[in-house]
């Protein structure tokens, strides 16, 4: 009961972090002007996506454009783009096999293939979290690299956006999902041979034993007590002997 409790909170919490990733992913905070020196205007806030960029207004309008041509954006972009995406697939595969590894679950109820699936599982969920650290980490590092830069003017500077720390809490969730995972899952490995050991028995039952008594002991007739063939020293001691026969 304890194993399949912490089965759901492993799951609950990759699902968790793959909702983040997808989120992440989709919106177009990860890059916000930021309000350095001569760039003091705040009525229009401009914000830069994976997939979109947006403008807002201190009236309360969004105006959003997505990129339209994939081979002029930077290299960067077309990097992290593919590495969440990635990581959003790679949550989904981690669900679905952890589903079916699950102990509460139907799908080959009482099989070795429980753990491993879960195992599997795990190691899903921990790779699509190292894909979604790799690509906010990368992204946090350009964004300073250009804030701190001398030469490129205030006005093209960004701050790091909500998107950006909504993935590192993503990744941290479904970092922990698959450790949790995988931890079950050899919590389960190693108790299933001392049930083996207990589940055999100690000696095996002498067969036959029940069905059928044992045969009696063989026991000669009275008659046949006194019957016998006499030997050579009776021979001799009635006064025959076969030195007088050859």
């Amino acid at each position: 009961m304890a194993s399949m409790a912490v089965q759901l909170l492993g799951f609950f919490l990759g699902l968790l972090g793959f909702t983040g990733t997808v989120v992440a992913t989709v919106l177009p905070h990860w890059r916000s002007t930021a309000y350095v020196g001569s760039n003091i205007i705040t009525a229009t806030t401009q914000m830069k996506g994976l997939w979109m960029e947006c403008v807002w207004h201190s009236t309360g309008i969004y105006q959003c454009e997505l990129y339209r041509s994939l081979l002029a954006l930077p290299r960067d972009l077309q990097a992290a783009r593919a590495l969440m995406v990635l990581s959003c697939v790679t949550s989904v595969l981690a669900s679905v096999v952890s589903v079916m590894g699950m102990k509460c679950t139907r799908f080959a109820r009482d099989s070795l293939i429980k753990s491993p699936l879960v195992l599997s599982g795990g190691i899903c969920f921990l790779c699509a979290g190292l894909l979604c650290l790799i690509t906010v980490s990368w992204t946090t590092n350009d964004v300073i690299v250009e804030f701190y830069d001398p030469f490129l003017p205030s006005g093209l500077k960004y701050e790091i956006g909500l998107a950006v720390y909504l993935g590192y809490a993503s990744a941290c969730l479904s970092l922990a999902g698959g450790l949790v995972l995988c931890w079950s899952s050899s919590a389960d490995r190693s108790r299933s041979p001392l049930l083996m050991q207990r589940s055999q028995p100690s000696s095996p039952p002498p067969p036959f034993n029940n069905i059928y008594p044992p045969a009696p002991l063989y026991k000669p007739p009275e008659a046949l007590k006194g019957n016998h063939a006499p030997s050579l020293c009776s021979l001799s001691s009635n006064g025959y002997r076969l030195n007088n026969y050859v």
